[in-house]
């Protein structure tokens, strides 16, 4: 059978891709309460001295995922995932004087997904080991473990609040020193952990957890061809030529509303009378 056809003289075939195979995945709305969060030293003072306290902002900053295997249910793994956050807040000092700082948290979660078997080692060639005198401990290896992946945004911050050694049960993962040196040095400020009040947030995240193996297909590829479109670049003479082109941001000044029915319905659609139940 050829597998080579012809259609709107493009030239089309089928190809063997090597990419990755997603085998399980979940998703969750995970919500962490009394989370403790390792302040600088200039956060800690501003705590110590008030207790009007309000959060900014929260940014993920990195997450470290292990996968190991479930005793007695093969083809199962465990994924232990730490994702360490970055938080911002300000706090009253004193009348109309507002001070600024930051702090770490980390969080963690379980999953049990399903990731297959497989006992092949994979060997890949690299750059550097061109000629006859090659580093073997360069090449690249990597075992039969299926790779875990996650998906999430910078999560919500829903409560904080300070609060008394002797009231703390808060949440805590890891220690102070368990903190990679990149998030020490993403505040501004040396992290400390001192046994005086803490400072505690409540974080909602949203997540897409999944767990995948490289593996082969065949798809059907069409040569690339260069594209008719040309670039357009603003030129310092002449620079309202490209924002003519935009076109004018009407969602942003008129954003969607629900209708009788409970469904979003866009401006487009408003405008030319649209009726009924559906929300497409």
């Amino acid at each position: 059978m050829d597998n080579k056809i012809c259609s709107n003289s493009h030239q089309k075939e089928n190809i063997c891709i090597d990419t990755y195979r997603v085998l399980d995945s979940c998703r969750d709305k995970d919500c962490f309460e009394n989370v403790k969060v390792f302040l600088t030293d200039l956060g800690e003072e501003i705590i110590d001295r008030t207790s009007i306290v309000r959060a900014k902002c929260a940014k993920i900053m990195s997450a470290y995922i292990d996968i190991n295997d479930v005793p007695f249910n093969r083809g199962f793994y465990q994924l232990n995932i730490k994702i360490y956050v970055k938080l911002s807040f300000e706090a009253c000092i004193s009348q109309g004087n507002i001070q600024e700082f930051e702090g770490i948290c980390v969080v963690e979660k379980k999953v049990i997904l399903f990731g297959s078997e497989g006992n092949v080692s994979v060997f890949k060639s690299s750059q550097n080991n061109t000629g006859f005198c090659h580093n073997a401990c360069e090449v690249n290896h990597s075992t039969a473990s299926p790779v875990a992946v996650l998906e999430t945004v910078d999560p919500v911050i829903l409560n904080w609040k300070i609060v008394e050694p002797r009231e703390c049960q808060c949440f805590c993962c890891c220690c102070l020193d368990d903190l990679p040196d990149y998030i020490h040095s993403s505040v501004n400020g040396h992290l400390c952990d001192r046994e005086d009040k803490t400072l505690v947030v409540s974080l909602g995240f949203f997540s897409v957890v999944k767990i995948e193996r490289p593996t082969q297909l065949v798809v059907s590829g069409t040569e690339y061809n260069i594209p008719d479109k040309e670039c357009i670049t603003a030129t310092e003479n002449d620079p309202c030529t490209l924002f003519k082109a935009m076109s004018f941001p009407i969602n942003e000044f008129s954003p969607p509303t629900f209708n009788t029915c409970g469904c979003s319905v866009p401006q487009q659609k408003r405008e030319h009378g649209s009726r009924g139940c559906g929300c497409s």
